[in-house]
């Protein structure tokens, strides 16, 4: 297998429907020059590590880990909204939608899907203009699509940035208590920080995959908006 870090604004292959543009498979597979598998996927506007399988019999061991629930992801994720309790977990079953969107399913419903995401309040930061913000580290234990950010929006915590399941489609410094419109963020505030699972040879595999630098920029601003005063920490 391969591992790469998924820069944000780019599909990893373009979904069935959809128009054919540019993907990360593809640049891959071009650059290498070898066929590579895809095992699974993120947002187009999700940062993170991304795992390829470099044959078809790799991409079938992937797959059983995957199906099996034997890979463990963390992600890191900005959210509006304050979230009460330190650390916990979302037991939301969802269930297709329109335009390809996911929803919470409503009790009993036909074709939920169960979906269980934990999660761990890294930081908040509170008082701001755009109300308060919280850092966390979310852990799905099912690979529902959208799950996280569905989840999230489910206890009233959605996203930073999330055009369609937040409230928002960037933020701007005024937000954060500074002076003008200046764009901080304007991509979903998700990042797939770590992966864990068993390489081929049966040893423990554990990668991760660095804080771009957009998100690192937004992480400073909200100290400094914390070193103005603008804010409160904890």
């Amino acid at each position: 297998m391969i591992a790469v870090a998924k820069p944000a604004g780019v599909v990893v292959i373009p979904a069935r429907g959809e128009e054919a543009v540019p993907c990360l498979q593809a640049s891959l597979e071009a650059s290498r020059g070898e066929k590579l598998w895809v095992v699974h996927r993120l947002d187009r506007d999700t940062s993170g590590v991304l795992l390829f399988a470099r044959t078809a019999a790799e991409h079938r061991r992937l797959n059983g880990l995957f199906e099996g629930r034997r890979v463990q992801k963390r992600y890191l994720a900005w959210t509006r909204g304050l979230i009460g309790a330190d650390e916990g977990s979302i037991d939301a079953a969802l269930h297709p939608a329109r335009k390809g969107k996911m929803r919470p399913a409503t009790p009993g419903e036909e074709g939920a899907l169960p979906s269980r995401t934990r999660y761990r309040v890294l930081r908040r930061w509170e008082g701001l203009p755009c109300g308060p913000v919280s850092e966390i580290e979310a852990t799905p234990e099912t690979g529902r699509q959208h799950q996280i950010r569905v989840h999230l929006r489910s206890i009233d915590a959605p996203l930073m940035v999330d055009p369609i399941y937040g409230r928002a489609a960037k933020v701007v410094a005024s937000e954060l208590g500074a002076e003008g419109d200046a764009v901080l963020l304007d991509r979903l505030s998700l990042h797939a920080a770590h992966i864990a699972l068993v390489a081929d040879t049966g040893a423990p595999l554990s990668i991760e995959a660095p804080l771009p630098d957009d998100l690192a920029a937004w992480r400073a601003a909200l100290d400094d908006a914390l070193a103005r005063g603008a804010c409160t920490a904890r």
